[in-house]
């Protein structure tokens, strides 16, 4: 019989745990139930507007409706509309499962008892086009203090899409185009109404975002109407170096992407009928747009007239950004301009593939990341980085870093597709100094790393940035030769009013 009691004791004690009330907060739409792990609270799947279909498809985000009771939010909620994989991977956005046009909710990672946390916002990459906010999980820096929110927002055709009929169906002084963008203030607003009640200080958020997520964390800092809504920024691989548009042409090219669909003479009405289906296979070069009331400007733009908010800044980008280009093909080497190996020596001694790559890799992440930097230095302090470390489980076959492979650093997340036993004590190494320069940019607005030496805020005259790499440190005037001729080449194309 004794046996019998310890056995039911221990079982009760192995169990206890589960059973253990969620935690919950009442936020102001109602109260949400979420799950406890290791001293971090998650909240998912939380609706931060309301569902943009139907007649509210294509219009600015509208309020999230209340619910009664609790809301489930122990799961993640649906990707927005997107292309997916058929066998159901993961998609080249990280994101599977379902979709719905119903998908304007965020997850909350909180440390439990947080009181007045530094808050960072985190806004995915996919072109515009794919990733979801549920695919990044912000266990590790609610561990270490802060509180982290993971956002969805409009993609493709449904996020950054215009079109004649959508214009003249607006009201009067209605943002228009910017659907994903609009999304994204939304959900800053959001924070700064209920972040509180998850332990987070609303005065103190970091807006971040990588590839996409840098681009609209750039248009933000462009954007007026978001300006008191975060207090410092950090950038990713997110370009910089934006060639003009105006509504009236990606008007033109909404109209003619429609008509792929078989429709020529649509109206607003119309428009919203079509099946999301078919939306979800338009392609083409999705991004904010100039609309003249929410986004007056490019982000270069703002940032070469002095427009841009000036807050605290990290902007960089990873040595193998030329990933993006895809596989090489023999014709791309009639692009190379002539003068570039004289400015580019050691890439043109290994062919063609390489000369081209370097350039890429400079001209659509490097050179930006520079330009941009050395433009905000002369406010609030900016802080340049490169990320060339290359994973243990890559090497030597990989030499330099792709396009997004400092996520997990950041995150100090392996996420679902590295599992641990492919990670190494180096890679650990890595992320955790990455990790907690992060970190402490949230809290204090300076990056001070846990290890390796000081990073100096960056300035033009000074041209020094942080290296994460296999010797991590400090580099002066890196590429200096490079990035100089490719921004001489570059920023006369802009248009920046100068």
């Amino acid at each position: 019989m004794k046996h019998a009691i310890f056995a039911l004791l221990a079982t009760l004690a192995a169990v206890g745990p589960a059973l253990a009330a969620p935690p919950k907060v009442k936020i102001e739409t109602g109260v949400v139930a979420g799950t406890t792990e290791d001293g971090v609270n998650a909240f998912r799947n939380i609706p931060f507007a309301a569902a943009p279909e139907g007649a509210l498809r294509w219009r600015p985000p509208a309020k999230a409706k209340a619910w009664k009771g609790e809301r489930d939010g122990a799961k993640a909620g649906p990707s927005c509309p997107q292309p997916m994989n058929a066998n159901g991977a993961p998609n080249s956005g990280g994101a599977n499962g379902p979709i719905s046009e119903d998908c304007l909710q965020l997850n909350v990672f909180a440390p439990a008892g947080a009181k007045k946390a530094p808050v960072m916002v985190w806004v995915h990459g996919g072109a515009h086009r794919t990733g979801a906010g549920w695919v990044y999980d912000g266990s590790h820096f609610a561990r270490d203090g802060v509180v982290l929110v993971a956002i969805n927002y409009r993609l493709g055709a449904l996020g950054y899409f215009a079109h004649p009929a959508l214009t003249k169906a607006a009201k009067p002084g209605e943002p228009v185009a910017n659907y994903g963008l609009m999304d994204q203030i939304a959900a800053l607003e959001w924070v700064k109404r209920n972040i509180a009640k998850f332990g987070g200080d609303p005065s103190n958020v970091t807006l971040f975002g990588e590839s996409a997520g840098g681009m609209s964390t750039l248009a933000i800092l462009a954007t007026p109407k978001a300006t008191g809504l975060y207090h410092k920024a950090v950038v990713e691989s997110g370009l910089g170096w934006f060639q003009p548009k105006t509504l009236a042409s990606a008007e033109t090219q909404g109209a003619n992407l429609i008509t792929t669909l078989g429709i020529t003479d649509a109206d607003a009405a119309k428009l919203r009928a079509i099946p999301v289906a078919d939306l979800v296979k338009l392609s083409m070069d999705y991004g904010p747009i100039p609309d003249g009331v929410l986004l007056t400007e490019t982000a270069s733009q703002a940032f070469a007239a002095g427009r841009a908010n000036d807050v605290p800044l990290m902007i960089g980008s990873n040595s193998g950004e030329d990933s993006l280009m895809g596989p090489w093909k023999p014709e791309m080497a009639a692009r190379i301009p002539a003068m570039a190996k004289q400015f580019y020596p050691e890439e043109a001694a290994k062919g063609d593939e390489a000369l081209a790559r370097a350039i890429f890799t400079d001209t659509v992440m490097g050179g930006p990341a520079r330009w941009i930097a050395g433009l905000a230095s002369s406010g609030k302090p900016t802080w340049l980085y490169y990320f060339s470390y290359v994973g243990s489980r890559f090497r030597p076959a990989v030499t330099t870093s792709a396009h997004a492979s400092e996520i997990q650093y950041v995150f100090d997340y392996w996420g679902r597709r590295t599992p641990l036993s492919a990670v190494a004590e180096d890679d650990k190494a890595m992320a955790a100094l990455m990790h907690s320069c992060w970190v402490a940019f949230a809290k204090t607005s300076a990056p001070t790393c846990a290890s390796g030496p000081a990073w100096p805020a960056y300035t033009p005259s000074t041209d020094q940035l942080m290296e994460f790499g296999a010797d991590s440190g400090v580099r002066t005037h890196f590429r200096k030769t490079r990035l100089d001729v490719i921004q001489a080449v570059t920023l006369p194309s802009l248009k920046l009013g100068k």
